[in-house]
């Protein structure tokens, strides 16, 4: 079985979801997981907004201005007549329940059910519309599988041994549509995958059925070798490795989430990136294997804050790096870099809420400067200790730029600069005429 994820362009209009036939092919067995209706979340998340600030009446136009969009959208879908009508009555059973909100208390807890409407909108749409065309489906709730823990995290057994089940209900049946992104929580109540949202899923359902492949859909033909909205003549990259995947979607490259790679990792299900625009291109591969001997992408992070601990004092002190990591830690914000001389220590996050608390815990180890409007370019590859050559060839290419950090040996696979953000562009397309070019 594949898993076949389909992101919110893909399912943007309804000319584009009845294309998606000319991907998925009902003979075989699939399960299909979509996005909410591009712009949907978005507009969701602004009624949330209101509602939770109590601002009714603008989140009662916002919603009715949404649920216009959806009356034009299922007569552009589907034919005049049973099918039309069943359309309409899902339209108006969900535009019902979050009129109904507005008159209600509302809470974060109902703020997870309203962003639940994108998905339960899309999916049953469109299972609606393959009925009025003669293709079998069965249409899987989410909610009656998918499941996050105690941690927050997915529950690979849970989805496994409800998912299966399921399935096995309708052995004649090759084509499964669910949603992707939400989930139930460890109390029982609505929730979302938030870190990769559908693409999370759409591994995670993978790994639970040890699925012969993800496919994830979008509106570009694989992972580049730089970001194509800032340099000219990027190129897809044919194959990377899981780990080489996860540096760069977790430094920037936006086709995919980290977090959506290591369900796949885990279990060994190969994940490949495609277009919806252009089928037939080849996309990117990402396995266990991966060409060795190369440079394979540049990636690039903004919004990148830089602390440095000045301390002669106290840094060769010992237990003084569990110290300073266990500020980080009590206001949960990530570490992305970290370097270390004899007399100071430096790191860089991008989570700023808790910044001045924690700049000011640092200060009983020594001075703290904060730099601000950086960004982390990150080069991956293969960088294990028997390659020689790499690094001098991606610090040469940009020696006329000032670096602010620099981080290699932690991983065998990637080099992470920080540099200013002004000086982006200047980076990225240096670093791609130098290694590519």
């Amino acid at each position: 079985m594949k898993i076949l994820k389909f992101g919110g362009t893909s399912v943007g209009s309804p000319a584009r979801m009845k294309s998606l036939l000319d991907i998925i092919d009902p003979s075989a067995e699939q399960i299909v997981v979509l996005s909410a209706v591009s712009g949907t979340t978005n507009s969701l998340v602004e009624i949330s907004d209101k509602l939770l600030k109590e601002d009714k009446q603008v989140a009662l136009t916002l919603i009715n201005a949404l649920l216009a969009k959806y009356n034009e959208f299922i007569i552009e879908l589907l034919p005049e007549g049973d099918f039309r009508d069943q359309g309409q009555e899902v339209v108006d059973y969900h535009f019902n329940f979050l009129a109904s909100l507005v008159n209600d208390i509302f809470t974060p807890i109902e703020e997870k059910v309203v962003l639940a409407q994108g998905e339960l909108l899309s999916t049953t749409l469109y299972h609606i519309y393959l009925k009025s065309i003669g293709v079998p489906s069965v249409l899987l709730p989410a909610l009656d599988f998918m499941k996050t823990d105690a941690d927050n995290e997915p529950d690979i057994p849970f989805i496994t041994a409800n998912l299966q089940p399921i399935l096995a209900k309708y052995p004649e049946n090759k084509l499964f549509i669910t949603q992707g992104f939400i989930c139930r929580n460890s109390f029982g109540e609505v929730d979302n995958l938030r870190r990769g949202g559908s693409d999370y899923t759409a591994s995670l359902i993978g790994a639970a059925l040890l699925a012969e492949e993800v496919q994830i859909w979008t509106d570009i033909d694989g992972m580049h070798n730089n970001d194509p909205r800032i340099v000219k003549g990027t190129r897809p990259i044919s194959q990377l490795s899981f780990d080489e995947a996860a540096e760069l979607a977790y430094f920037g490259a936006k086709i995919l989430h980290p977090q959506s790679v290591f369900p796949a990792q885990k279990y060994k299900i190969p994940v490949r990136l495609l277009n919806t625009m252009e089928p037939s291109a080849k996309g990117t591969l990402i396995s266990m294997e991966s060409e060795k001997g190369k440079i394979k992408s540049i990636a690039a992070k903004d919004g990148i804050t830089a602390i440095k601990i000045h301390s002669s004092r106290m840094l060769l002190a010992y237990g003084f790096l569990r110290r300073v990591f266990e500020i980080f830690e009590r206001y949960k914000t990530p570490i992305d870099m970290i370097t270390t001389s004899e007399v100071a220590v430096s790191l860089t996050i991008d989570y700023t809420d808790n910044l001045e608390k924690i700049v000011e815990e640092l200060h009983a180890f020594g001075s703290v400067e904060i730099d601000t409007d950086q960004t982390i370019v990150c080069v991956v590859g293969d960088f294990g200790a028997s390659k020689h050559g790499f690094a001098s060839r991606v610090l040469d290419s940009i020696k006329h730029i000032p670096i602010r950090m620099i981080s290699y040996g932690g991983s065998q696979y990637n080099i992470s600069l920080l540099i200013n953000t002004e000086d982006k562009t200047e980076v990225l397309r240096s670093l791609h005429n130098r290694i590519f070019e």
